[in-house]
């Protein structure tokens, strides 16, 4: 199946990442370029200190 995630926040891209994982075709999209350009390279936008 081919999902798109719109906001890659801690809902959107939490959902992605395991619709992706289970198989799907995933895009997710967001109006800040500083996290998709994050995500590009590899690194989570997301960051919870002490987890």
């Amino acid at each position: 199946m081919k999902l798109c995630m719109i906001g890659t926040g801690y809902v959107g891209l939490v959902s992605g990442v395991c619709f992706a994982d289970i198989g799907n075709q995933v895009v997710c999209v967001d109006k800040d370029k500083t996290k998709i350009d994050k995500l590009n390279f590899g690194v989570s936008p997301i960051y919870e200190p002490g987890r």
